[in-house]
C-alpha cells in the first residue's frame, strides 16, 4: 500500500477548508506523483461542493468542469490527480457506503472529521480493485513547506 505523503501546509489547508465549510462537506483534489512506494502530494486544490444545498451536510459533488480544470493544472505542473479530499461534518473520518459507491480504485481519498467547526482525525483510504471495501492508507506529514 502506497504511503500518502502530505506537507504540513497541505494538511492544514484540508483541515481549514473543512472547518470553513462546516456544517457542509468540503472537497478538493490531491495532485502529485507516485514515487518509490510513496504517493507524494505536491499540490492541493480546493473545489466547490456543487451538491444541492439540502444535501451538502453529508454529500459532495465535484463538477466535470472542475475535474477538467484540476487535470489541466496537474498536467501543466507535470503532476497527476492522485486523489481527492473531503470532510465529514460531525461524523468520523471513515468512508461511508455512499463514498464507496462513488469512489474509483487507485485514487487516494482523504477524509477529515470536523465536529462543531473543529477539525479532528484525518485519514486516507484507497478503494479495493473489486470495489468491495476501502483499505486504510498510511499518511505521513512532512514539515517541508509546499505550495497549496
Amino acid at each position: 500500500m502506497l504511503e500518502l505523503c502530505l506537507s504540513h501546509d497541505h494538511e492544514r489547508h484540508i483541515r481549514d477548508h473543512g472547518c470553513r465549510a462546516f456544517p457542509h462537506e468540503c472537497c478538493g483534489f490531491l495532485l502529485g506523483r507516485d514515487e518509490a512506494g510513496r504517493r507524494r502530494i505536491d499540490r492541493v486544490l480546493s473545489a466547490t461542493n456543487d451538491r444541492g444545498e439540502e444535501e451538502q451536510h453529508n454529500r459532495f459533488t465535484i463538477t466535470p468542469e472542475a475535474f477538467m480544470k484540476a487535470d489541466r493544472a496537474a498536467r501543466e505542473a507535470d503532476l497527476e490527480i492522485l486523489g481527492f479530499y473531503h470532510s465529514h461534518p460531525d461524523a468520523p473520518a471513515r468512508p461511508s457506503e455512499y463514498d464507496r459507491e462513488h469512489a474509483w480504485p487507485v485514487y487516494s481519498y482523504v477524509i477529515v472529521s470536523v465536529r462543531d467547526k473543529v477539525d479532528q482525525e484525518l485519514t486516507s483510504w484507497i478503494l479495493a480493485d473489486d470495489r468491495s471495501t476501502f483499505h486504510a492508507q498510511p499518511v505521513s506529514i512532512d514539515q517541508i513547506q509546499e505550495s497549496v
